[in-house]
């Protein structure tokens, strides 16, 4: 136990990103993560400005045991509410184990600015959990996204988490994650979408990430994304009954560290 426990620790750095961020959902892990200009209600989690068509209350909760680990568990839930004006949404997230455990609740607001812009923003509260020896630690950082909508077919979406670079402690200057993400979804026929992304963590080498959403049927989904620094496969599936009700499932792969399998459901109302 003290050798895997050892382990888990010292691979932080290399199995998620700076603390405070991870992504969720089952749609946006098979799709490699590449979903910051994707509308769904998972956007809370990606890019707040992406809620703002929504028009009726949304909600979902997702799991994801990334490389198969029971210490290096995630959950995580959103719930939007459209009002006259924009959208309200409110979600969490928390990663890890008893030793090691963070925790992050969000509350955002998006709106539709014009025809071509929606804008949205949020506050997200962290807290860290360490083993008592470590203490834990807390702070509120905000996040900003835009979305573009260029044409019926085509958008692109722009994110920034942590625009104050909140500091986690002194160690090192080890701070909370600040991400600048910019990436476009296109959709090439009613059955294909296509998404593109670059990622920039300021403490880590840029990142590039590409998806695709297959429908065969009627209300069945396959997913397939691919990612670098790390290079990472990833791909699901997906039902939505009614259109409503979606269940998806799939796993992520790292050819050294292995596969992070995930499921989520979520009530998709349009």
């Amino acid at each position: 136990m003290r050798i895997r426990l050892l382990f888990i620790l010292s691979m932080f750095q290399f199995l998620v990103f700076s603390q405070g961020y991870q992504f969720v959902g089952s749609r946006s892990i098979a799709l490699g993560n590449a979903t910051v200009a994707l509308e769904d209600v998972w956007a809370f989690h990606h890019n707040p400005a992406a809620l703002s068509g929504l028009k009726k209350i949304s909600g979902g909760i997702s799991y994801e045991n990334r490389f198969a680990m029971r210490e290096l568990q995630s959950q995580a839930y959103v719930v939007a509410y459209p009002m006259k004006k924009g959208v309200v949404s409110l979600g969490g997230q928390s990663f890890g184990f008893n030793a090691f455990r963070t925790y992050r609740t969000g509350l955002g607001y998006s709106m539709q600015l014009s025809e071509l812009f929606s804008m949205g923003v949020q506050l997200n509260h962290h807290f860290v959990r360490i083993n008592p020896a470590y203490g834990n630690h807390q702070t509120v950082t905000g996040e900003v996204g835009l979305l573009a909508k260029i044409s019926a077919n085509w958008q692109v979406g722009v994110s920034i988490v942590n625009l104050s670079r909140n500091k986690l402690s002194d160690f090192m200057e080890d701070r909370y994650t600040t991400l600048l993400r910019i990436g476009t979804s296109y959709k090439m026929s009613p059955n294909l979408l296509l998404l593109a992304e670059a990622e920039k963590d300021v403490e880590h080498p840029i990142r590039f990430k590409t998806g695709m959403e297959y429908i065969p049927m009627e209300n069945f989904f396959i997913r397939g994304g691919f990612s670098t620094q790390p290079v990472e496969y990833s791909f699901g599936v997906g039902y939505a009954y009614k259109g409503i009700y979606r269940l998806d499932v799939g796993s992520a792969f790292r050819q050294i560290i292995g596969w992070s399998p995930n499921v989520s459901f979520s009530v998709l109302m349009k």
